[in-house]
Parts: C-alpha cells; sequence; structure tokens
C-alpha cells in the first residue's frame, strides 16, 4: 500500500497476549522492516510481560496506550499499520477503526464472528483503500497455495470430497481464559483452533458452501468442545469437517482433498503436502517454498512484492460457513441453506 513514509513500517501492537509476544519476538528480528511504535494492552500483566520481551531483545519497551481509540485519535499520523492479536469479540470493530484511521492491518485469525461483521470490513477495506490481511497459518503457508494452485489447475481433474480433521487438548488448556467465554470468543473449539481448519478448506474449496448440517457438542462446558459438519459446495462437492477439543494432549490435524485424477493431503496450517496422481501408487511429498512468518509476508504484500495469500474474502467464505454451523447446530442438525450474495 502507498504510503508517505519511506523507512520502516511503523507499527501498533494491538494486544500483549501470548500470541502476540510470539509474534513480536520474530518482529524484532526484522528492525530493518519493522519498527514497533506503540503498544496498545489494557492488562497491566500482559502489558508486563510484553516489556520482558523488549527486555529479553535489550531494547526498550514502546509506549503503551491502553485505549485503542486514544491511540487512534492522538498517534495515528505517526503509525502506518495495526498488528490486531486480540479476542475475537474485538476484531471487527478494532479492525475497522484501524482502517478508518488510515492504517494497514494484519489481523490475527480467525478475521470476525460473522459474515454480516465480514461484509462490512470488506466494505471498510474498499472505502478507505487499506491493506487488511488475516493471519491464518494455512493461507499464509506455502505448502497450501501450491495445493490450491494444483486444484484450480484442473491437474487433479474435478474436486469431488474434502474431508478435514483437528483435534487438540483444548479444553484443559484453554480452562478459566476467555476461550471459554462466549461473549468473547464467538464459539469454542470449533472457532479457536478449529478455525484454521474451517478457514484452510473454505481456501482450498475456492467456491463457496450452500447447504450445512452440523452438530456441537459442549460437553458440560460453556462453548462448544467437539463438532461435527456436513456440508455442500456450490459445484456439488461434499465436504465432513470433524474437530475434538477433549483428548490427549496433542494439537494436530489432517486434510485430505479427493478429485477424479488425483488425492491431495494437507494439514489445516499447511504443514504438510502430499499428492497422489492417477497413474502412481502413493502419495508423494510435493516441494514448496520455505515458510515465511506472518509479519513478514504482511510486509512483502503491503510492499507490492507478493499478492495478500489470505484476503477478507477468504475470511467472508469461513464466516458464512461458521454462521451456518451455528444456525444447524442449534436446529439438531438440520441442514440450512446459505445466501452467498455479496449483500
Amino acid at each position: 500500500m502507498d504510503s508517505p513514509h519511506s523507512g520502516p513500517v511503523r507499527l501498533a501492537m494491538v494486544g500483549c497476549g501470548g500470541m502476540a509476544r510470539h509474534h513480536v519476538r520474530q518482529i524484532l528480528k526484522q528492525q530493518e522492516t519493522t519498527r514497533i511504535a506503540m503498544l496498545c494492552e489494557p492488562s497491566p500483566q500482559a502489558h508486563q510481560a510484553m516489556t520482558e520481551v523488549f527486555a529479553e531483545a535489550g531494547l526498550p519497551a514502546p509506549p503503551n496506550e491502553p485505549d485503542l481509540t486514544r491511540l487512534l485519535a492522538r498517534h495515528a499520523g505517526e503509525l502506518d499499520a495495526a498488528f490486531i492479536i486480540t479476542p475475537h469479540a474485538l476484531h471487527h470493530v478494532q479492525a475497522r477503526a484501524c482502517m478508518e484511521a488510515g492504517l494497514d492491518v494484519l489481523l490475527e485469525k480467525p478475521m470476525v464472528m460473522s459474515g454480516e461483521e465480514a461484509l462490512d470490513l470488506m466494505a471498510t477495506r474498499n472505502r478507505t483503500g487499506r491493506l487488511l490481511v488475516v493471519a491464518f497459518n494455512g493461507s499464509l503457508s506455502p505448502r497450501l497455495r501450491k495445493a490450491v494452485a494444483l486444484l484450480r489447475s484442473g491437474d487433479l481433474g474435478d474436486l469431488l470430497t474434502v474431508s478435514a480433521t483437528v483435534w487438540q487438548n483444548w479444553r484443559e488448556i484453554t480452562a478459566d481464559t476467555w476461550r471459554q467465554r462466549p461473549a468473547l470468543s464467538g464459539g469454542g473449539f470449533l472457532f479457536d483452533t478449529g478455525a484454521h481448519m474451517l478457514n484452510t478448506v473454505a481456501d482450498l474449496a475456492g467456491e463457496d458452501f450452500v447447504e450445512v448440517a452440523a452438530w456441537l457438542d459442549d460437553r458440560g462446558a460453556a462453548v462448544d468442545i467437539t463438532g461435527v459438519v456436513m456440508g455442500r459446495l456450490a459445484s456439488g462437492a461434499l465436504v465432513t469437517l470433524n474437530a475434538c477439543g477433549e483428548t490427549a494432549p496433542s494439537c494436530a490435524s489432517d486434510v485430505r482433498v479427493f478429485c477424479t485424477q488425483g488425492i491431495l493431503r494437507t494439514g489445516v496450517w499447511g504443514e504438510r503436502l502430499l499428492v497422489q496422481r492417477a497413474d502412481q501408487d502413493r502419495l508423494r511429498p510435493v516441494r514448496a517454498a520455505a515458510s515465511l512468518g506472518a509479519w513478514d509476508q504482511f510486509v512483502r504484500v503491503r510492499s507490492g512484492r507478493m499478492a495478500n495469500p489470505s484476503p477478507p474474502e477468504n475470511g467472508l467464505r469461513m464466516a458464512r460457513l461458521w454462521d451456518a454451523i451455528r444456525a444447524s447446530a442449534a436446529q439438531d442438525g438440520a441442514p440450512v441453506k446459505l445466501d452467498n450474495e455479496l449483500l
């Protein structure tokens, strides 16, 4: 995106939780391209933990303005971009505010809570001309981008079915956190770790879901812990999604895409890529470019060196899928038809 500032990207970190601290450790290794200029964190504990990350790198922590509205009102002209890593329910209003203040945005997953919010962010993106990239590991993975290219090329034939599974001892490790509070999380395992599965399958499919049936089980918790989804795509291809958030200590996934002339295997984070073609007897690894971090890719997209691998259009497709999953689960699995018009 065009910017009058020619030096390193001046970044505001919105949120200083554990995932934000992970990203900051990587960003601090890229000071030739990025300067973290501001923090926005209302929790004293999270802010203190972030200052320790800067101290580890031998750097002073940037100023912290706990209120995003004040930060943008007073400092937007000193900033180029925002990296938003906050509870899911805050993403929509915070991303919109940052784009309206003239900042480009890298937004942690899931993009928003609903299709309506997704459409609003896309409208804001279009109106302001700002950049919006969603930090989904899958869409940002070179392996997944290679998988998408293979599927779109027709080299594997027509898409028939997609089967995806993700599992983790999520209930245990997120106990007593905002991730199990519906007002902040918008859902449970399927909308948190499982959001990677929803996004990656939507990205691989490259087309809208037209019908969905879903069952969610909270197993006595405040949010869903397990879930099963069946879907039909616009082309007629069929999709099954399985999410288990209460199992042995682990965090893993598997995605299989079956086409008329081949089989493709990957993971919800793009952690592998194997293909079996019609004239082969087994799945074989496919080479892809080395993975780049979320922020590094955002900087490259912003400078015009690469296309946006995770645009809000895919976030809209995933958000509409989540809307349909919730609607069907609320009706004990009754099929729900999706209206995919751009309102």
